[in-house]
């Protein structure tokens, strides 16, 4: 396939499902003009739908300690829904915060001066070290380029656990539009949902530790039972506001003293690392163009200042040098160990075994009910 790029975001060609029309726009722009767009509201039904939603959760949640639990990592999504849970939709949210050993300085700074700021209760739950280490370990092997994936398991099995076992109806999400319209695809470890199949086959290939307390949610049960069976319900308070990125870095600095990061998911250590350095230089894939074409598709980034930034590397060569070797030791990998998975033959979650066949049914179904808007493969 030649090489080609949206003639109004910076999707390409190394996304290798594409489509573009005659003018030479992707379908992650039509698809935002017709079936986004038309149906997001950050004007006043947008707020009358978000104070709905608050008086629905006070209601149901009167003699629990809480209303609802939202994940924050210190990144500027989940701590502007939890700004905007307390301040604008005046319910009391239980921070969770899951630590996987990868947190900066900076997210931990965010969190604690959030929880003061606020005045809100917070529960960190600590991955056992060795288990997460097998399991990224284990993932690095596997040659996938999915490697955020451990993380990403830790961090939604852990709260829809502890969510259940403390009966917490509802879950609040900085997951939105306005910074994420633009998905990125399961090429680029754009990997749908919790596939405990997919885990396991990796772990029992590479792993060498049992998992004996790592948290895992299949998607099949949060998507399913825990809806159904339980009434568990997630809201994205975000949609429903205007959600500017600058304006909310702004708010939060201004008012708690909230430190913005130079790029979304520098929070953590590792994704950082593995965003800026293994996918790129490994699989060719730029998380920052989906990123940043979410931003050009709604207002906040010119199509000039993207293709600019996402020419060059988002951090120096020394800084990215010295994280492989952060990354490596901490793993209890040497440097020359790292470079020979580096170096690996790289694989796809198509080579182990995965229910990817049930998710993307499920997903397909997702957006024919019109429950998810963004583009899905």
């Amino acid at each position: 396939m030649p090489y080609q790029i949206c003639t109004k975001t910076i999707m390409d060609t190394t996304d290798p499902n594409i489509v573009f029309n005659e003018k030479g726009e992707s379908d992650y722009y039509t698809n935002y003009k017709e079936n986004i767009e038309p149906n997001w509201h950050t004007d006043q039904q947008g707020y009358d739908e978000l104070m709905k939603i608050a008086d629905k959760i006070k209601k149901t949640s009167k003699n629990k300690d809480f209303d609802c639990i939202i994940g924050l990592s210190g990144g500027l999504d989940s701590s502007y829904a939890a700004y905007i849970a307390k301040e604008v939709m005046g319910i009391r949210p239980l921070i969770f915060h899951v630590d996987a050993g990868w947190n900066t300085d900076k997210a931990v700074g965010n969190i604690e001066k959030l929880i003061n700021g606020l005045d809100l209760d917070l529960y960190t739950e600590v991955i056992n070290w060795e288990e997460m280490k097998d399991l990224q370990t284990s993932f690095l092997k596997s040659q996938i380029a999915d490697q955020d994936l451990p993380q990403d398991y830790a961090f939604f099995s852990g709260l829809y656990k502890f969510a259940r076992k403390n009966k917490i109806n509802y879950v609040l999400t900085g997951g939105n539009f306005s910074t994420e319209c633009c998905r990125e695809p399961e090429e680029w470890g754009g990997f749908p949902g919790i596939d405990t199949t997919l885990v396991r086959d990796i772990h029992n290939k590479f792993g060498k530790k049992p998992l004996k307390t790592f948290p895992l949610v299949d998607i099949l049960s949060y998507k399913i039972i825990y809806k159904y069976v339980y009434g568990m319900e997630v809201f994205k308070p975000l949609n429903l506001i205007p959600y500017i990125k600058k304006d909310a870095e702004k708010l939060l600095m201004d008012k708690f003293g909230w430190e913005p990061f130079q790029h979304k998911h520098h929070e953590s250590r590792f994704t950082r690392f593995y965003e800026d350095y293994w996918l790129p230089r490994k699989f060719g894939y730029q998380k920052r163009k989906a990123h940043f074409s979410s931003l050009i598709l709604t207002g906040q980034m010119t199509r000039e200042e993207a293709l600019e930034r996402v020419s060059k590397p988002e951090l120096s060569e020394g800084f990215l040098q010295k994280e492989f070797e952060y990354v490596a030791h901490k793993l209890d990998l040497t440097t020359d160990e790292l470079q020979q998975i580096f170096e690996g033959e790289n694989k796809t979650y198509k080579n182990y075994k995965n229910k990817m066949g049930l998710i993307k049914l499920g997903a397909q179904a997702m957006q024919k009910l019109g429950l998810e808007k963004r583009l899905f493969r």
